[in-house]
């Protein structure tokens, strides 16, 4: 018996630490026994999105030196981006969460989209410590992300390195 998951439950009015609160367990329960990354991080960039209504919601994943487009929602966006490029490229060489209130601010902020106004990366990690990939999400607000997001995307990032660890014990997700 396959069970899918139909939609996701959280308080539309609340403020954005109660929805993270109420959408990191339903994320973990959703991916938790799934093997396939790519369909688990399509399902969290599926949950952000409709819990947040952000521009923009997606991963870039390590490959062969670059970051890679992996599952979005969202327009179209950059394939790919340098390890030492843009705030993906930041985050991941940092190794740290980066919020940017205004991207025309950002020195070598990538646009891949025009309406982008706002962004914050979150690194995930490889069981052995290397950044595995990033989650990037985009307003086209100014100033839109806070402490709510990076404590909530922080806790994203701690499942989607779970999906990750359990699927290969190598350093690779390919």
């Amino acid at each position: 018996m396959v069970l899918m998951a139909e939609s996701i439950g959280f308080s539309r009015a609340a403020s954005r630490d109660t929805v993270y609160a109420e959408i990191v367990p339903q994320i973990d329960a959703l991916v938790a026994g799934e093997p396939d990354v790519v369909a688990n991080l399509a399902n969290v960039a599926a949950v952000l999105r409709e819990a947040f209504g952000f521009f923009w919601v997606g991963f870039y994943l390590e490959r062969s030196g670059q970051l890679v487009l992996g599952p979005f929602q969202g327009p179209l966006a950059c394939t790919r981006i340098d390890l030492d490029k843009g705030v993906c490229g930041h985050a991941y060489t940092t190794r740290e969460t980066v919020v940017v209130p205004d991207v025309e601010k950002f020195p070598g902020h990538i646009a891949c989209s025009s309406a982008a106004r706002s962004e914050i990366v979150v690194p995930f990690f490889h069981a052995g410590g290397s950044v595995a990939g990033v989650i990037d999400v985009d307003s086209d607000r100014l100033e839109d992300f806070g402490d709510a997001d990076v404590v909530g995307l922080q806790a994203v990032a701690k499942v989607v390195e779970r999906v990750i660890r359990s699927h290969t014990n190598s350093e690779t997700l390919e």
